[in-house]
């Protein structure tokens, strides 16, 4: 039988047991629900039943209240705000999250800080700022939940083109907050700058798979990068965004093996995300709960599952 078939088998009988407990602890679902969900195709819930306190630790929220970037001439998303993701987690039954600043919003992290004021305790986030912010903003920002800067070197930033000087810069002014790095770069960039990774004086968190490109995989030099740091004990991994990359789509097989390989080789130091509500895609979004379900086959084992989905956050995000 199946990994699939074994989960879909216990999800009836395990999902109303644990919707309840987890209701009565965090105030949110334990197990998916049948739920439409703006930028996400699909309703039906994953086979995969999330344990409590599963995290999502990649989304973004996007609020008209708020003004766009100056810098941004790419529109931004309608359709996910933080009652829109709160359909997310009813689908998925995913307990926290880690809202992360969209390049959209640029240093002004108001919008991110609102969005964590309404999902509480259950979340926290990563903000954008550049070499010119204040202590006492970062202590601001520290108190409103953020654990974390991500470095963008894909995305037009606010500053123009990031550089490995202002990463290095940037993750000197966030250190002594106890915060880390989440780097989004190309694979070819990591492959370049794999040795300003490795110096930097945080913990480092790599972005989507480290944007390995396919079909080369695990064959192309930065998958080789991105293991050497992975064993160095100081870098961590998103298993996210598998469409980005994928030549195969749904259920994204290249994409797969990369991420099975991180998973075997550092299960401690992975984390898992949605990247709801899905901005690089314009066309049709992804399949929510596939994205969940691909776990049972990067991480066939229940207690791997569970440090991925629960332990590992809880360790690097404080919850």
């Amino acid at each position: 039988m199946s990994e699939r078939s074994k989960v879909s088998k216990h999800t009836i009988t395990r999902r109303g047991v644990l919707a309840g407990m987890l209701a009565a602890s965090t105030g949110a679902w334990a197990a998916g629900l049948e739920q439409a969900v703006p930028n996400s195709t699909g309703s039906a819930p994953p086979r995969l039943n999330a344990p409590a306190g599963a995290c999502d630790c990649h989304h973004h929220i996007y609020d008209e209240s708020f003004p766009v970037s100056p810098h941004w001439r790419q529109g931004s998303t309608q359709g996910a705000t933080v009652a829109d993701y709160r359909l997310l987690q009813r689908r998925l039954g995913v307990a926290r999250s880690v809202v992360v600043q969209p390049s959209t919003y640029g240093i002004d992290n108001r919008c991110l800080v609102d969005a964590l004021g309404q999902l509480g305790s259950a979340s926290r986030g990563v903000a954008v700022v550049d070499t010119e912010v204040k202590d006492a903003e970062l202590k601001m920002l520290t108190d409103a939940g953020i654990r974390a800067i991500r470095v963008n070197f894909v995305s037009p930033q606010s500053w123009g083109t990031t550089t490995p000087a202002i990463l290095t810069t940037l993750a000197k002014r966030v250190s002594p907050f106890g915060w880390h790095v989440q780097i989004l770069m190309t694979g070819d960039q990591i492959v370049t700058h794999e040795n300003v990774i490795r110096s930097l004086p945080a913990k480092v968190v790599i972005d989507h798979l480290g944007r390995i490109p396919q079909p080369d995989g695990m064959k192309h030099p930065a998958f080789t990068a991105v293991r050497r740091l992975l064993d160095e004990g100081r870098t961590w991994v998103k298993v996210t965004e598998p469409y980005e990359d994928s030549k195969l789509g749904p259920p994204y097989a290249d994409s797969s093996e990369v991420a099975r390989a991180y998973v075997q080789a550092a299960p401690e130091r992975i984390l898992w995300g949605t990247d709801w509500p899905h901005p690089t895609q314009r066309g049709t979004k992804p399949d929510d709960a596939l994205l969940l379900d691909l776990l049972a086959d990067w991480a066939p084992d229940e207690k791997t599952r569970r440090r991925i989905l629960v332990d590992n956050p809880a360790e690097l995000f404080g919850f």
